[in-house]
């Protein structure tokens, strides 16, 4: 319990990373007193101690780091501390005054060289800018040069700081032979390395200075978007993004690509460019609104938008195409039915259940608005029917997170999370623990337990054949990263930094598209075997991918989200938590994904019943309502969500045209234009609010008399 505490308040992962911080404290605070005993080799051991311990922790926990820089004790400081109590020891020493003169003047020097390269650096950056980040459009042209080299751009400041290697080494050396041209070869090092370090960058600063003009970037991006003609555009805008928001965008990416019409994706924050997942379609980035208006987009009918955000009106001010709401998920918070979905001109759902929910908001939402397509990202999820069990039941764990508010809370986290894996690990079953990406991010309760619920799986893995398994995991582990290499350098990640990734982007080669296939295929069958039957796993990254997370498991437990819809697709067990101990008919009222669901009590009192419709398959009571509540949550089956979602594509598309060619026509005839404006804002002014479409409670889920219409309805 007290190394738990410990963890908590240090902010570190787990037992070694809680001793590497006592050796760095340790450390550092051996540093004075060895230095005024004085105690040569005392200090010596304290000094790589202390450097060994700092770089292992900013690779381990660079939030105990950020925590210690907050207090003002950030790595310039450490290294300035460390300079000192060493020239202090030469001075307990008797070493020559000309020694300890020239040791001063020399880390005076390197720490100036050290503040000269940092400024350098930021001319560098501040001019390495563009207006628009580009991928998969032919770049070439642009002029943009290339980035300073890895060596004197990247991590540049652990890198100067650590030049002073050569002048301690030496003074120590001296200190313990009594010669003393240790001394000075070891300041000449360090002071030739820093100075020569600062003239390499500045040649750099010159080619910096090379960058196009602004103009001149979106006049190349103009002439590559008229050779594409993209005729589909889905926008993406985060305010607080983070790889953590991604899923959003990448889950569409499929999708995208399997348009009959040419598709285009626009974000507007660097950070989600960055964890942009492969694609072969053409990605900008455009961060400020006057350079999104300077893009020439005169075929783009349709602009598809997966989540809802305040710098959606700079799109949505485009009056001659359709905008649509697709969203990321069809769950029963509220936020799956929000009345901010009106600034649209259609709402696509999954099925009827998304029709019905908003009933809510009829008298903002019209019932023509909504369009059933389906979800064509579900393909890859295999059917019930084709599982094959392994010789322990498969629980996957999939908590929603904690929510903006206390109002919006639905995860079981915090007052079930950590009893349930308790549970789950006393009824013999291999646990795949896949949170939500932001758990934490707002409750600490949040985050608490789910750094308990990974210690208890981790204990518990230890007594699982610890040794095989564990070597098994370590043999995997080079295949792993060598192929996630590859997939970041096929989704545009590879090295440089985002101006150089613009630079280099080229049309992408078709054939990439089945060597990605052929590696995620790949690196999903060695992590499988690599864990074996019975090791449990904690998904946190975005491989293993949660569909492959739905294929191995074997029953999911999660909380009111998408996530629930998702996998009704397969037609395998699901539970919901019920935290708030509801009664039973009160929930499934609340809920529709309720429906076909086991409900788990706040106690998880009813666990072993419920896995027996695992361990037992005849006795699944819930397997007919959860062939019913799949058509009605995700529509039918036939024709496919990718055939429906691609007609409703083409019935707006062709709706936009003519109403382009009717404006034209009315222009022409000096009449005034119709629909200028968006039909529904012309009831309402009110805009997008931020976050709009994050977790909150659902409506009820009674069923609509109304006949399912067409998909280009």
């Amino acid at each position: 319990m007290m190394i738990r505490w410990l963890c908590d308040a240090l902010r570190v992962r787990g037992k070694f990373d809680l001793l590497l911080v006592f050796l760095f404290g340790a450390g550092f605070a051996a540093l004075p007193v060895f230095a005024l005993t004085p105690s040569l080799w005392g200090f010596a051991a304290a000094s790589a101690v202390s450097y060994a311990a700092d770089e292992a922790l900013h690779h381990r926990a660079p939030t105990f780091v950020r925590r210690l820089s907050m207090l003002q004790v950030d790595r310039t400081m450490r290294f300035a501390v460390r300079t000192l109590m060493l020239l202090a020891l030469a001075q307990r020493m008797d070493a020559p005054r000309a020694v300890l003169a020239v040791g001063l003047a020399l880390f005076c020097a390197h720490f100036a060289m050290v503040m000269l390269y940092s400024a350098v650096h930021h001319a560098i950056r501040r001019r390495r800018t563009l207006p628009v980040l580009v991928r998969n459009l032919d770049m070439s042209e642009a002029g943009i040069p290339q980035r300073p080299p890895t060596l004197l751009y990247r991590r540049h400041l652990r890198k100067m700081l650590h030049l002073d290697l050569p002048a301690h080494a030496g003074l120590l050396a001296a200190l313990a032979s009594g010669a003393w041209y240790p001394a000075y070869l070891g300041y000449a090092l360090t002071g030739g390395l820093a100075v020569g370090a600062v003239l390499a960058l500045l040649l750099q600063l010159g080619r910096a200075r090379r960058m196009p003009r602004r103009e001149e970037v979106i006049s190349e991006v103009n002439r590559q978007l008229a050779g594409h003609r993209p005729e589909v555009a889905l926008y993406f805008s985060f305010a607080a993004v983070s790889r953590d928001f991604m899923y959003q965008v990448n889950m569409w990416i499929e999708t995208l690509e399997q348009l009959d019409r040419r598709p285009l994706i626009i974000l507007r924050e660097h950070p989600s460019f960055q964890n942009l997942s492969r694609t072969s379609v053409p990605v900008l980035c455009v961060p400020k609104a006057d350079d999104l208006a300077e893009l020439e987009l005169p075929d783009v009918r349709v602009v598809l938008y997966p989540g809802n955000a305040g710098k959606n009106v700079h799109m949505l001010r485009v009056a001659e195409a359709k905008h649509v709401f697709i969203g990321h998920g069809d769950s029963d918070k509220l936020a799956s039915s929000n009345r901010v979905s009106k600034v649209y001109d259609e709402i696509w759902v999954a099925g009827r259940a998304g029709r019905d929910r908003y009933q809510r908001v009829r008298h903002a939402i019209s019932d023509e608005a909504i369009v059933e397509v389906g979800r064509p990202q579900l393909s890859p999820i295999r059917l019930h029917e084709d599982h094959t069990p392994g010789p322990l039941p498969v629980v996957l764990y999939a908590p929603t997170w904690e929510g903006w508010s206390d109002d919006d809370c639905h995860t079981s986290l915090i007052p079930m999370g950590v009893t349930l894996v308790e549970k789950l690990l006393a009824e013999n079953v291999r646990v795949v623990y896949k949170p939500h990406p932001l758990t934490g991010k707002r409750s600490k309760e949040a985050a608490a337990a789910d750094r308990a619920i990974r210690a208890l799986l981790s204990a518990d893995n230890e007594q699982r054949d610890a040794e095989r398994a564990e070597a098994a995991v370590e043999a995997a582990r080079p295949r792993l990263k060598e192929i996630q290499a590859r997939l970041d350098e096929l989704a545009g990640r590879h090295g440089g930094d985002l101006v150089q990734q613009t630079g280099d982007a080229r049309v992408p080669d078709p054939g990439n598209a089945a060597e990605w296939r052929e590696l995620h295929a790949e690196w999903h069958e060695l992590f499988r075997e690599s864990r074996g039957p019975v090791r449990h796993s904690v998904i946190l990254k975005q491989l293993p991918t949660l569909y492959e997370c739905f294929n191995q498991a074997d029953v999911l437990i999660s909380d009111v989200s998408s996530v629930v819809a998702d996998f009704v697709a397969g037609l395998k067990p699901y539970v919901l938590t019920n935290a708030q101990d509801l009664p039973d008919e009160d929930f499934r009222a609340a809920y529709t994904t309720a429906g076909g669901a086991y409900l788990l009590d706040r106690d998880c009192t009813r666990l072993p019943e419920i896995l027996r419709s695992v361990r037992e398959p005849r006795h699944d009571p819930m397997a007919a309502r959860r062939r019913t509540l799949k058509e009605y949550v995700l529509g039918p089956d036939s024709p496919t969500s990718m055939t429906r979602f691609n007609a409703a594509v083409e019935a707006l598309a062709a709706k936009a045209e003519a109403e382009r060619a009717e404006n034209e026509t009315a222009a022409t005839d000096g009449a005034r234009p119709r629909d200028l404006v968006f039909p529904q804002q012309r009831t309402d002014s009110s805009g997008p609010a931020e976050h709009a479409d994050d977790p909150a409670p659902g409506p009820g889920s009674a069923r609509s008399d109304r006949p399912v219409p067409a998909a280009n309805a």
